[in-house]
């Protein structure tokens, strides 16, 4: 069963060049450093490694037939659709499980600049199409026409403009409203820590703590 995965690329960009960051420098004060500076470079960086990791390259929504995979910065929690009672949308992305509890899309986060910029495309075709001129080509949600590579034109659906993060929660809607009450999407809530995240920045977390007290 193929998953779809869901993933922000801001994050994974910004994830990768921090860790670059924090390796340069790190291993700059590891090497020429002198005193105590090798030693607390060596547990800022056990430290700040694996929240960056965590925070950035580690969020992830896995989504098949039967159920929804949230990984989030410490967790992993796993919701059949059966036991999905709604997905929302605010200043964030959200699950709404049955018995109650939340748990947040880490990896779809809300741009509200996305959202701006989709109503301002709509609010443009809507003042071309009531002004009797043809749409110039807004995109896949924009209507009108756009060119298919080859140099013909190909018409676009007519609908109103959509940020990334809304369509993702939309087609993730279409999956609960198909499979929620299918067999295969019954089960229970499970939730798991990413304990190998957690360690390791608990770890860098003691070991700085001591170094700063004793050094």
């Amino acid at each position: 069963m193929t998953d779809r995965i869901y993933r922000s690329p801001m994050a994974l960009l910004a994830g990768v060049l921090l860790l670059a960051l924090t390796g340069w420098l790190g291993i700059d004060a590891v090497v020429s450093g002198t005193g105590d500076t090798p030693w607390l470079a060596l547990a800022a960086m056990i430290l700040l490694v694996p929240l960056v990791a965590a925070f950035t390259l580690r969020p992830a929504v896995f989504a098949n037939d039967d159920r929804l995979r949230i990984r989030n910065p410490f967790r992993v929690i796993v919701v059949p659709w059966g036991e999905v009672e709604t997905l929302r949308s605010g200043y964030s992305n959200e699950v709404l499980a049955k018995s109650g509890t939340k748990y947040q899309l880490w990896s779809i986060p809300v741009s509200l600049r996305g959202r701006k910029k989709a109503a301002r495309q709509t609010a443009r075709q809507q003042s071309e199409k009531a002004g009797g001129r043809p749409s110039r080509g807004l995109g896949m949600f924009g209507g009108g026409m756009v060119t298919d590579g080859f140099g013909g034109r190909t018409p676009v659906p007519e609908g109103p403009a959509r940020a990334e993060a809304d369509k993702i929660m939309d087609e993730l809607r279409q999956l609960l409203e198909s499979r929620a009450k299918a067999e295969g999407s019954q089960g229970e809530v499970t939730v798991r820590w990413a304990w190998e995240i957690v360690g390791p920045a608990v770890a860098g977390a003691v070991l700085l703590g001591i170094l700063l007290l004793v050094l």
